[in-house]
């Protein structure tokens, strides 16, 4: 492969509308952002040259109610304001969709299937449920076409019907159940557990503190992150609602690809090019319950690796990482794939994470990789990685961006050989009948007007099946919020399709 066809960034477009204003369309966003993009290329021929657009849903999709307010196919109504004659696709749902297809729609450009490709993505949830508070119903976002972009790939259902009875289908309550893994793996006590959980947020709210384009611009000390005070009430032990990815927001962002000698056509300077070195995509047990351990990743691990042997580049060699922070447990998930210190002075992230920067339902990793883009720019030599997660923990893509172009032209990996090494493992039964006792392997506490409500618990059964188990027991409860409760052992009986744990 010659060097022409290799895959470069060439422009970055962002905006975050804080006005919450409900006559601004999705349509209306996603033009705004790619003419940005287009600007930002520096190159007046690049927005009639876009061949291709590549729509990241709208988490809105996923709501049968808000659904319909929704246009169908943004991208082409886009296409037609603006001129361009492109073939329009999108996805099904995940926040791991950003860079699954900016890796996917780069092997297409290296192919020569696809000139010059176009990835962009909005929510504007906040103006919306703004709109609705108010008394005003749900905007009329529809655009009135009814035809569709064409589908990139499925995803079957992420969640088993007995995680489901029990709660395993919210985020919210997922993800601290990996935390509780996670410090257990880690031998940390409930005091060095809180330490490590505030200061990681309170690192990522510095970034966010100092990027305009945050839906909250404000660092938070770690003492405040751990305090429930002040509105920051406690979601689901142990995370306190700084913790948790903020979906009300109004941000969009769009990102512009083609391969270098068509960069060099339209006349696109070279000192805005920054080159895709490794990406992969892969993807754990579909069910949270069927994964091999709940504080490790091989799924992301072997992205990881995929990626930085197609790069060419070690983790050493990285000067920024973006790694995907809807909850904590996320980010220290990755840093162990990734063999990379939490408190690494690089920092885990260019835009200040989910929490703080906000969390665009699908389409946060596409506002990581802009960033990641106008960073790598201000260097020499510089080079980053960006992870994106979908599900709970479920789905991971992985793009790793350099300022140089390598010793060798970048190739599409095979992400399908990639899958069947993580597929090919001993992975757990989960079970719809599960009784007798039970060690735990992770738990998470739900809170209801500032109290413990209901725990959550992931355990083996004494016969190596995985269990699904609630309790509102005020001993089980109190437990689970003193300590952690991961090695420990239980009893669980069973009851018309729930499971019931009990010390």
């Amino acid at each position: 492969m010659d060097w022409d066809r290799q895959p470069v960034l060439i422009g970055v477009g962002q905006e975050c509308w804080r006005d919450r204003d409900s006559s601004r369309t999705p349509v209306d966003a996603l033009q705004a952002v790619l003419t940005r993009a287009a600007s930002d290329t520096g190159s007046e021929k690049v927005l009639a040259a876009i061949d291709t657009m590549v729509h990241v849903p709208f988490i809105m999709n996923q709501i049968a109610e808000m659904a319909p307010a929704m246009p169908r196919n943004p991208g082409a109504v886009v296409a037609e304001r603006l001129g361009i004659d492109a073939v329009q696709y999108t996805a099904d749902v995940g926040g791991n969709l950003p860079q699954q297809l900016l890796n996917e729609f780069a092997a297409r450009l290296v192919s020569g299937k696809a000139g010059v490709v176009a990835l962009s993505g909005v929510e504007l949830l906040a103006s919306f449920l703004g709109a609705v508070r108010a008394g005003q119903g749900f905007p009329d976002w529809a655009s009135g076409r009814e035809d569709e972009a064409r589908m990139v790939g499925s995803t079957p259902s992420m969640t088993a019907p007995t995680e489901q009875r029990h709660g395993l289908y919210e985020p919210i309550n997922t993800y601290p159940i990996f935390e509780s893994a996670l410090a257990h793996a880690d031998g940390l006590d409930v005091a060095a557990h809180q330490s490590r959980l505030g200061k990681l947020v309170s690192a990522m709210s510095t970034v966010a503190a100092n990027n305009p384009l945050a839906w909250k611009q404000q660092a938070v000390s770690p003492e405040d992150a751990l305090s429930t005070e002040n509105g920051n009430r406690m979601v689901t032990y142990p995370y306190t609602k700084v913790m948790n990815a903020i979906l009300a927001v109004d941000q969009a962002a769009a990102v512009i690809i083609t391969t270098v000698g068509r960069a060099r056509e339209l006349g696109v300077d070279s000192e805005r090019w920054i080159y895709l070195r490794g990406a992969a995509s892969a993807h754990d047990p579909w069910h949270v319950g069927e994964r091999e351990s709940l504080c490790d990743s091989p799924a992301l691990a072997a992205a990881a690796r995929a990626s930085f042997a197609q790069s060419g580049l070690g983790l050493d060699e990285l000067t920024h990482f973006d790694l995907y922070s809807c909850f904590p447990s996320a980010v220290q998930v990755a840093c162990r794939a990734l063999g990379l210190s939490l408190d690494d002075p690089r920092g885990v992230t260019v835009t200040g994470g989910l929490t703080l920067f906000g969390g665009p339902g699908n389409n946060y990793s596409l506002h990581a990789i802009a960033e990641m883009v106008m960073r790598l720019r201000e260097t020499t030599n510089g080079a980053g990685l960006v992870s994106a997660n979908g599900g709970y923990l479920t789905k991971h893509s992985v793009g790793i961006y350099a300022r140089d172009r390598g010793a060798t032209p970048w190739l599409p990996g095979d992400d399908q050989a990639l899958q069947r090494t993580v597929d090919d493992r001993a992975y757990p039964v989960l079970t719809d009948e599960g009784r007798g006792r039970m060690r735990i392997e992770g738990h998470a506490v739900q809170f209801d007007g500032g109290e413990p409500s209901r725990a959550i618990i992931v355990g083996r059964l004494d016969t190596d099946e995985r269990c699904v188990a609630n309790s509102q027991s005020p001993d089980v409860l109190e437990r689970m919020t003193q300590q952690n409760c991961v090695d420990q052992f239980g009893t669980v009986s069973h009851d018309e399709g729930i499971h019931t744990f009990s010390f």
